[in-house]
């Protein structure tokens, strides 16, 4: 059953289009993340969705009830903002209560609700204080808590770790997808990060000037990007890429630049491989490996080494072929020089193929 739907939704302001005839379905229960540059539509499709916005053309389901046109208080949501948004002359409790009061519920249920956000969040120390005698992490925490105490079925995540720092986004993170697992709600959640959006994520929906480029799981979004935009935008650093045509066909095939011949013997295309097209090659920086002693020398060119970054588990090393600059992960440990000649080795068979005119993965 789906708990959203977005059924060709539109949205435009003035003359720019934002939104472009958008269509999603998230099933119940699903954790969706919306995933994209900034300016690309995600945050805009959040607020339709909470009714924060009105679309333009097009209808928004929750829990199969139209809500195109209710109030965002009358559609079953709970959102968490990029900024925690919370009254600064409240406690803790206090902000958790605000909204159920204003609701008119009884002082016993918002006791209990209050009670139980604040043990799921591991906040109840820090019901009597102020928001500004806690830390950030733990008034991001308060604000969802603010989102938890409504007892929905759908919530609504806006950047709402981009204003901490990296520690705190790695433990938070950590307890969002705990909270999920434990509530099982429907969560949608915005974010231009992909480490958040790999690791949260049932499904990432890969957006790009108002329209969704793909929408798959996040091993299949990472390993067999829909198109050129999304292999370039997941990945750190991203995908390296190399222009040139195809040679042959089937097992026979080849891709070929000026200087570069490798068989795509091990390839396997989602389309057909057609001999004398433009393509893009891409692969990624854990696909290549360097100074292999058991590398097959057909996928085998030679390099230079230009920088390396260690990263403490591995390193990356920057080299170039021909003048390009790649980027290759390597086991932690292994040092190179600038200026090193090496050998660098391309596992065709984890690649991807791109058409070079329509940017789609072949």
């Amino acid at each position: 059953m789906e708990s959203v739907s977005i059924k060709d939704v539109s949205l435009s302001f003035g003359p720019i289009e934002v939104l472009k005839t958008l269509n999603l379905d998230v099933r119940d229960g699903e954790f969706i993340v919306l995933l994209g540059p900034s300016g690309c539509g995600k945050s805009t499709l959040l607020n339709c969705i909470a009714g924060l916005l009105d679309v333009s053309d097009g209808q928004i389901f929750i829990k199969g009830k139209n809500v195109t046109w209710e109030e965002p208080k009358d559609r079953g949501i709970g959102m968490v903002f990029q900024s925690y948004a919370l009254y600064p002359q409240m406690t803790v409790e206090g902000n958790l209560s605000f909204g159920l009061k204003n609701q008119g519920m009884a002082r016993a249920d918002i006791a209990r609700r209050i009670a139980r956000a604040a043990e799921i969040l591991q906040i109840e120390p820090l019901l009597k204080r102020k928001p500004g005698q806690l830390s950030g992490g733990q008034r991001q925490r308060v604000a969802i808590g603010r989102a938890l105490v409504r007892d929905v079925d759908v919530f609504l995540f806006d950047e709402p770790l981009s204003n901490l720092d990296a520690k705190l986004r790695s433990e938070l993170r950590v307890e969002i997808k705990r909270l999920h697992q434990q509530l099982e709600n429907t969560m949608i959640y915005v974010t231009h990060d992909q480490i958040e959006a790999l690791t949260l994520a049932d499904r990432i929906a890969v957006m790009k000037s108002g329209v969704i480029q793909q929408l798959d799981d996040p091993l299949t979004i990472y390993n067999k990007p829909a198109n050129l935009f999304v292999a370039g935008f997941i990945g750190s650093p991203s995908m390296n890429f190399f222009n040139g045509r195809v040679d042959g066909t089937g097992t026979s095939a080849w891709f070929e630049t000026a200087t570069m011949r490798l068989p795509l013997t091990n390839y396997r295309p989602d389309g057909t491989l057609v001999p004398g097209r433009d393509v893009i090659l891409g692969v990624r920086p854990e696909q290549i490996r360097i100074n292999d002693p058991d590398a097959d020398a057909g996928l085998t060119v030679d390099a230079v080494v230009d920088v390396e970054e260690p990263m403490g588990a591995d390193s990356l090393v920057w080299v170039k072929v021909d003048g390009q600059a790649l980027s290759v992960r390597t086991e932690a440990g292994t040092r190179f020089n600038p200026g090193d000649p090496v050998k660098i080795t391309f596992n065709l068979a984890l690649a991807s193929i791109f058409d070079a005119q329509l940017e789609t993965r072949i």
